[in-house]
């Protein structure tokens, strides 16, 4: 028998990051967690950072644990984390702040201020990215509106997951996934948007070559090396935008599938061959970005296990403690089809109370809040399963074609109540994937780098070899149809209530 080649990825996300080892038997991919621990994001005054050197030290010690571990010396190295955000970096390679959380408030107002240099469609033709005041132009916009002396100083402009990977390696340059996000990429020429990084008086200067996934980047740094007591494993640029390497492994056999990659967000699309950019795109607000393998991603962003989370943090300060689990099985006890709220409305962005966040929302929309813990939680997870349903719609109308299921990767694959919501309220199958999505799909970037690997296919096909799925069917009702009309009449009044 073979004996199975050894892979580490560095898989952060918003909330928490994990290093998790990928063991590949030539047929057979498994994986095996290995460290974990917290991402906190820190408060000072008005302000949200990411704590950046608190996290690589956290890499580190994920690091010696992985490479010092059974199973061998691993073969290769990848890491990926969340998109838009970034840091800044001086003329000697050294960090000049700590990058701000893209739930920073610093972006308030800042897209109509944009909209004025240049209009909303000529933007999004030019990129085909979703409008959200988070994104990386409305970031950097608002630097240099704000005469930011960082952004002067700067030399280097590089995504959080580019930064970690230059620490790891010395090596500085954006990949592709990552780059696509910023609404200043041109996803025609695989390059920098010049015209529009000048429009906003962004330097061109600062910005560093952008790389394909799969790029090996050499091997980590000697000092790293030193530091840890570990040998110099090499480093590979995989698809470092989480949900393109969650995306790279659902365990399709053929296309004509929505995916779903469930958690913190919910990024909801299909993948293509090429760029699509087109007036129903702009109209329904989906973005179109990189994919690994010469793949694009049209997806939209929609916020949400984020409100269950941030309603655990509220109880969990007060009351006795909920789990996740404890909480799913209140809501599934919880009568069903009560008040609906839009996950995405601009209430729920930041860090707050939610529970009473969520009561605003509802009476601000003619409806009775929900009360108590499990009739929130339903009231999410309704609402989450009906904004699929809509968003499912509108991808179909953005790609010209029908979709017949839906493949669940992430988290939020877990949440067998979720799923089942999501099949019962969009009327298709829903198949989960693996709850690790982000992290194989970083594993099996680098197998097809290394070689083990030939094709985005045959990657899929070990994935499915490897793990079970299970597939929720879609019971469709009147109770369901009437939920969505009631939703999109919510929709209109938040809409409405915004302006």
């Amino acid at each position: 028998m073979k004996k199975p080649l050894k892979c580490v990825a560095i898989d952060l996300g918003a909330s928490g990051g994990k290093v998790i080892r990928g063991d590949f038997d030539g047929s057979r991919v498994s994986l095996k967690e290995v460290y974990r621990f917290p991402n906190c994001p820190i408060r000072l005054r008005e302000h949200i950072y990411w704590d950046v050197l608190g996290l690589f030290e956290e890499v580190k010690n994920g690091l010696a644990i992985a490479v010092k571990g059974s199973g061998g010396r691993p073969a290769s190295i990848g890491l990926d984390t969340w998109g838009n955000d970034f840091c800044l970096l001086d003329k000697d390679g050294n960090l000049l702040e700590n990058p701000h959380s893209y739930r920073d408030p610093r972006t308030d107002g800042i897209m109509d201020r944009a909209f004025s240099l240049m209009p909303r469609r000529e933007i999004y033709m030019q990129t085909g990215v979703q409008f959200m005041q988070h994104n990386t132009l409305f970031q950097l916009y608002s630097l240099v509106l704000n005469g930011s002396p960082f952004l002067k100083a700067a030399s280097t402009y590089l995504m959080v997951p580019d930064l970690f990977n230059y620490w790891m390696s010395g090596e500085k340059y954006c990949e592709f996934t990552n780059a696509t996000t910023t609404q200043f990429f041109n996803p025609y020429e695989d390059s920098w948007h010049g015209s529009i990084l000048e429009r906003y008086h962004i330097p061109r200067r600062i910005m560093p070559p952008v790389i394909k996934p799969g790029t090996r980047l050499g091997k980590l740094d000697g000092w790293l090396c030193k530091d840890l007591d570990i040998p110099p494993v090499p480093v590979i640029a995989v698809g470092t935008h989480d949900t393109a390497s969650a995306a790279s492994v659902v365990p399709a056999r053929k296309g004509g599938y929505a995916f779903l990659s469930s958690g913190t967000w919910s990024l909801f699309g299909a993948e293509v061959g090429a760029p699509v950019v087109n007036e129903a795109g702009l109209k329904y607000n989906f973005s179109c970005y990189g994919g690994v393998c010469d793949t694009y991603l049209v997806w939209k962003n929609i916020q949400a296990l984020w409100l269950l989370q941030e309603c655990m943090r509220i109880w969990n300060q007060s009351e006795r403690k909920y789990s996740n689990e404890e909480l799913i099985a209140l809501a599934e006890q919880a009568h069903p089809f009560g008040p609906i709220i839009d996950t995405d409305d601009r209430l729920f962005l930041t860090p707050g109370d939610f529970p009473a966040l969520i009561a605003e929302f509802c009476d601000s929309t003619g409806q009775k809040p929900p009360k108590g813990q499990g009739p929130i939680a339903r009231c999410i997870l309704e609402s989450l399963a009906l904004k699929y349903r809509y968003t499912f719609e509108k991808l179909q109308i953005v790609l010209g074609k029908k979709l017949d299921r839906i493949y669940v990767v992430g988290g939020g694959s877990r949440n067998a109540l979720l799923n089942q919501l999501t099949a019962d309220a969009v009327g298709v199958p829903v198949i989960t994937g693996h709850p690790e999505a982000t992290a194989l799909g970083n594993i099996m970037q680098q197998l097809v780098t290394l070689g083990e690997v030939d094709s985005l296919q045959e990657s899929r096909n070990i994935v499915r070899r490897s793990f079970r799925s299970r597939t929720f069917e879609g019971e469709t009702s009147a109770a369901w149809a009437a939920a969505y009309e009631r939703f999109l009449k919510v929709m209109r009044r938040s809409k409405s209530r915004k302006k």
